[in-house]
């Protein structure tokens, strides 16, 4: 497996969608902060030049993050078809293939997501109205946005590999982290939009705490999602 991985790894640091995905999320959020800054700057009444707006963009946007899992993850399974197959007639395991895939995707990914939180918190604290606890409100709300994001990115995995197309995927995405809440309210509270807007809400009001419920509906949707598609993936077709 550690030879999988470091063969995966030198063709993933070598694609450049890898990078200019990156780059171009780090530029938004400086690019978010300076509109919040300079329209501050020009209307002293604007109301939204807080590092907690700032904050709660991020918060409020779960789903975004995860399209930009989709858009990593589909960096090593997207078109690799024919190199998965190739692979598997070399004698290395499907198991191999699966979860070391995940595993540097989601390396990547993590990595990607703290340089992002640790800039927008730099960001925030330096151009932008600062508001007493924004921060620490900041991290207690992103630590619960958390399991949630990673139940997604693996989801996102178990699809891809199963050849399920991004628009299916971003249709399942819409229904489970934006519409669920709406729809299975009467059923139950524990959906994961509903989680995300309470956390959002929370936030919000300041009154930011860690939630376990965020932890246990997170884990779930990874577990599930992993023993679908280990399971599956042993005896997908791959053409």
């Amino acid at each position: 497996m550690i030879n999988y991985m470091k063969s995966e790894h030198y063709r993933l640091i070598r694609k450049k969608s890898l990078h200019m995905t990156g780059v171009i999320c780090l530029l938004l959020i400086a690019a978010a902060t300076a509109v919040l800054y300079y329209s501050g700057q020009q209307d002293p009444n604007f109301p939204y030049a807080t590092s907690l707006f700032l904050y709660s963009s991020v918060i409020g946007n779960a789903l975004l993050i995860m399209i930009v899992g989709l858009l990593f993850n589909s960096i090593l399974t997207g078109k690799d078809t024919s190199l998965i197959k190739q692979s598997v007639s070399f004698g290395i395991s499907r198991n191999t293939i699966f979860w070391s895939k995940l595993i540097l995707t989601l390396s990547y990914f993590l990595l990607l997501c703290v340089i992002g939180l640790l800039l927008t918190i730099a960001l925030g604290e330096t151009f932008l109205a600062s508001e007493e606890q924004s921060v620490n409100n900041y991290l207690i709300a992103s630590s619960n946005m958390v399991p949630i994001v990673l139940g997604g990115f693996i989801l996102i995995h178990v699809l891809k590999m199963l050849k399920v197309s991004e628009a299916y995927i971003i249709i399942l995405f819409l229904f489970i982290f934006i519409f669920s809440g709406d729809l299975l309210y009467m059923l139950f509270d524990y959906t994961p939009s509903t989680l995300l807007n309470e956390n959002l809400m929370s936030f919000m009001n300041q009154e930011a705490q860690f939630d376990y419920r965020h932890w246990g509906v997170g884990i779930i949707i990874s577990v599930i999602s992993l023993l679908i598609g280990v399971k599956r993936f042993a005896k997908i077709n791959i053409d």
